[in-house]
């Protein structure tokens, strides 16, 4: 369809940039409360209302939106706005609702590094995050830019442009998985002496180019190609967020997030240092039940949300250089 998680259906993703500053948010708004589960990989993440996400908890299942954001810390009030849009629509949990007393909105959260890109931080008493996520709550739709865009709008993929990528996939027995990923990462998403992306074997129709690495390509195992020569903490993240329409239980939604998480090393090298923020949700609309044996059907999600992932990766990366001129 599109080759984007918004072919699941329910979900839209809105998003806001500043170009001063050189930052972006991206929300992803399913269409009503849904199920979640998160995924912390990364040994520097930042991120709010992941714990609600737990196993226990009263409200995983009641997820209202997922936003993606840089500003780092700062970022992490991009949630406020998205908050505030979901409010003002009546939405959220309410244990017992009661006249007067506002339902909470479901928003978990994370943040990317991009404080030191050269933008304009100098923002005064108040960050832009809200207004940033309100932008990106009130934009919310079908279609949506990738490369520099949203959450990835200024990112960096290891000494490439980072960016916002997104894809989907249909099963054989019509279940819907959709990603979407803010790529800023200290590793890098190409193989070494080669213009192929490390995710080239799940590649569909020549979505990021159709490159393909030498049949004779031999490469030194300590060598990370195109990686950030000096990280720093927190300065390097891959966001994301999975979107599936199969009918799962909570524990089966986090074994797919954990399978899912292959998806970054399969795209990414290295992935989930010390230095990384990577974090992953995944979220399900709870519309289609999957067939076969519960085991092998969770297997298989959690597979193809894998590679759907490398695939959404290695896409907003290659749109990203699209839009600064690499051909």
């Amino acid at each position: 369809m599109r080759n984007l998680i918004t072919d699941v259906d329910g979900i839209s993703v809105g998003q806001a940039e500043d170009a001063g500053i050189v930052t972006g948010v991206s929300v992803i708004v399913p269409n009503c409360p849904v199920l979640g589960a998160v995924c912390v990989a990364g040994g520097g993440p930042g991120t709010r209302e992941s714990d609600v996400l737990a196993a226990g908890r009263l409200v995983f299942d009641s997820v209202d939106a997922i936003c993606l954001s840089g500003g780092s810390a700062f970022g992490l009030a991009a949630a406020d706005g998205v908050m505030a849009g979901l409010k003002a629509q009546g939405r959220g949990f309410a244990l017992v609702p009661r006249p007067g007393v506002p339902a909470t909105p479901i928003v978990p959260a994370a943040i990317l590094y991009d404080l030191a890109n050269g933008g304009n931080k100098e923002w005064g008493d108040t960050s832009p995050y809200a207004r940033l996520g309100r932008q990106a709550f009130d934009a919310a739709g079908e279609i949506f830019a990738l490369g520099r865009a949203g959450a990835g709008y200024g990112a960096r993929a290891g000494l490439a442009p980072g960016g916002t990528g997104s894809a989907s996939l249909v099963t054989n027995d019509g279940l819907t998985l959709g990603a979407l990923a803010a790529v800023n990462s200290f590793g890098s998403v190409r193989m070494p002496g080669s213009d192929a992306f490390w995710a080239w074997p799940f590649e569909i129709a020549g979505e990021f180019g159709g490159v393909r690495p030498d049949p004779g390509l031999a490469f030194d195992p300590e060598d990370w190609g195109a990686a950030k020569a000096n990280p720093s903490p927190r300065e390097n993240t891959t966001l994301a967020c999975i979107a599936i329409d199969a009918i799962v239980t909570h524990d089966e939604l986090q074994r797919i997030a954990q399978m899912a998480l292959a998806g970054m090393a399969r795209a990414i090298r290295p992935v989930f240092a010390p230095t990384d923020g990577d974090v992953l949700f995944v979220i399900s609309t709870q519309k289609k039940e999957a067939e076969g044996s519960r085991p092998l059907t969770i297997a298989r999600l959690g597979e193809l949300a894998a590679s759907t992932l490398a695939r959404s990766i290695a896409r907003g990366v290659y749109e990203a250089e699209r839009q600064e001129g690499r051909p």
